[in-house]
């Protein structure tokens, strides 16, 4: 069934492709065409780009009836008569801004489909490559929460990025796939638990992963050189399939990209007082049930009734309130244990990681409007495991965040006003957002980053990091280098497409655009010179500065970051030591598991 986030019923709703130049997009005489191991799929064919698209193609059963709430099924069909694969799937039903925004549907603004059928993918590559070509594969997955999103978001589109490929003679492909959200795909409970429910959205990645390493010879890729990449919950995702089944290496991929994300937050830091495990699961598994005909059933007999509920029962109940409190948890199989302890002991795939932050990341975590010291410290416990800690550790992160703005995010730089009782923002921001922003920042985002990395050069397995330096066109100056604004960055995205805003200037600000353009294609550059040579400074491009790789023995013991900024005109991007706010994130990163409960 196809909904909207409003429960409304669309009908006749027609997904546009996210690539642009839509007139350049279509079925030529000599229609691109492959065959995989289930039969044979037609294309699209992209003039302006030169690129064939492959869209909407099924890695899994559809997870409806008796699959709902358990863990994806292989395809098991096949099929002699080839079928068109020309068209987005529906997003897989989720809750947010994210899909209800899109200004290429039809009407601009309307609705995304959504469905519980949505496990597909889509393979984006360039004309010229062709079966024997064994091209590098990029496999994008969307974030948004692990509550909304999709692929066919038009600011994921990969056209931008595959072109650059080519562009510095590395021809990629680029795979953007879909997985079960909210609810859906991350029900808690002992039930769920027992009954094969949970962690079933990082499940679907997993699967989609394994159909890759199947099939995309079939497109001219080579299975031996997939790189998984994501961004906030993707960041996240691919830091579960690098801790997946205690680390396992399955030989899914060979390299990895988290942008604000990672393997040292698999899972959000304790958004739900008590952790992961904890009755708190329970309980809203329980409100589930007596919301719904399967009151009276118990134990995984429960877990069955649920399953043949009408969509409208559970969807209205995933929709309510309780939006965002369906997140990953240890279930002693896919995510074995607290990722702090599986990568101090070396269990994650080791792989080379690119990983990275942006420099504000705390103005989309933090809690706004703290002006006194006892609104800090109750913010900051909000995100704490257990959700209140002692009054020792409160004292320790009241002397590591104190009300220094100099010292808090964003810095006096980016937003150079001192706030006082009277300034017009005080009554938004508080007179100690600064200190909120930086701890939220660390806490939630930089910490786990610089966590990784370590861990990636304790191990001795090549790792690179960096910090997003730029505010945005539509983002004002005390938000600065918030979450998500790399994103248009690294998709080379230089005319917003699928941004209410576009993050870049006009043309009425030449010198201020191109600053920003230059640095998009130097991000964007480098993030396909990691995924075709595992080396971000095989970039195709002459005087950027290095990007070197982290090593803990460099940069004050802490190793380097690449810092990218639009300073000297998008070329002024420069390697830094990885040292600010050492002592906070050093506590962060030692009591990870204790305070956080990751």
């Amino acid at each position: 069934m196809y909904i909207s986030l409003g429960l409304a019923l669309l009908t006749g709703a027609c997904i546009a492709s996210p690539a642009v130049n839509q007139g350049a997009l279509h079925a030529r005489s000599s229609t691109p065409t492959v065959t995989v191991k289930n039969g044979t799929y037609t294309g699209l064919h992209n003039d302006f780009y030169t690129q064939d698209y492959f869209l909407g193609l099924p890695f899994a059963q559809p997870p409806v009836d008796e699959l709902r709430f358990r863990a994806p099924l292989s395809l098991n069909t096949t099929w002699s008569t080839p079928k068109a694969a020309i068209s987005y799937p529906s997003l897989c039903v989720g809750y947010g801004t994210d899909d209800t925004f899109n200004t290429g549907i039809d009407p601009p603004g309307s609705a995304h489909i959504l469905s519980e059928d949505c496990l597909y993918l889509n393979v984006i590559k360039p004309s010229s490559v062709t079966l024997n070509s064994s091209v590098p594969v990029a496999v994008w997955i969307h974030g948004g929460g692990l509550y909304e999103g999709g692929s066919n978001d038009q600011r994921y589109n990969l056209s931008y990025i595959v072109q650059n490929s080519v562009d510095i003679g590395q021809p990629m492909i680029g795979v953007s796939i879909q997985y079960r959200l909210s609810g859906w795909g991350f029900l808690g409970g002992k039930e769920a638990l027992e009954g094969g429910a949970a962690n079933n959205g990082y499940r679907d990645q997993r699967l989609a992963l394994h159909w890759i390493q199947e099939n995309i010879a079939a497109f001219g890729g080579d299975p031996s050189k997939v790189t998984i990449w994501g961004e906030s919950a993707g960041g996240l995702s691919v830091g579960a399939q690098l801790l997946a089944f205690n680390g396992r290496d399955d030989g899914l991929f060979r390299a990895a990209i988290a942008e604000s994300g990672g393997p040292a937050v698999a899972f959000f830091p304790s958004v739900l007082p008590g952790g992961y495990n904890s009755t708190v699961y329970q309980t809203i598994y329980d409100e589930l049930l007596a919301n719904t005909t399967c009151a009276s059933t118990k134990n995984t007999t429960s877990l069955n009734c649920l399953r043949y509920l009408p969509f409208e029962s559970l969807n209205s109940f995933f929709n309510s309130s309780l939006v965002g409190s369906y997140y990953p948890m240890i279930d002693g199989d896919f995510l074995a244990t607290w990722p702090s302890d599986q990568l101090a002991a070396g269990n994650f795939v080791q792989v080379p990681l690119l990983i990275g932050t942006n420099s504000d990341e705390g103005s989309a975590f933090g809690v706004y409007n703290i002006s006194t010291d006892e609104e800090f410290i109750a913010a900051v416990n909000t995100t704490t495991y257990p959700s209140s800690i002692s009054t020792f550790a409160n004292t320790i992160i009241s002397y590591l965040y104190p009300n220094i703005p100099a010292i808090g995010q964003p810095s006096l730089t980016t937003f150079p006003e001192l706030l006082t009782d009277t300034s017009a923002l005080t009554s938004v921001l508080g007179l100690q957002f600064r200190r909120s922003f930086a701890s939220f920042s660390d806490i939630i985002v930089h910490g786990p980053r610089r966590a990784s990395n370590q861990a990636w050069s304790h191990f001795s397995v090549p790792s690179y990091s960096y910090r997003f330096d730029v505010t945005v066109e539509g983002v004002p100056s005390y938000i600065g280098a918030t979450h998500f604004q790399e994103v248009a960055f690294v998709f080379d995205n230089i005319n917003g497409t699928g941004y209410a805003t576009s993050p870049f200037p006009n043309a009425t600000e030449p010198e201020k655009r191109a600053a920003f353009v230059n640095l998009a294609s130097q991000i964007s550059k480098s993030i396909v010179g990691f995924i075709t040579t595992l080396d971000p400074n095989q970039n195709g491009l002459e005087n950027v500065a290095a990007w070197p790789v982290y090593n803990s023995t460099t940069g004050g013991g802490e190793g380097m970051n690449m810092v990218f900024t639009v300073d000297g005109d998008g070329f002024g991007s420069y390697a830094e030591n990885d040292t600010w706010r050492a002592e906070g994130i050093a506590f962060v990163s030692e009591f990870a598991k204790a305070v956080w409960g990751r």
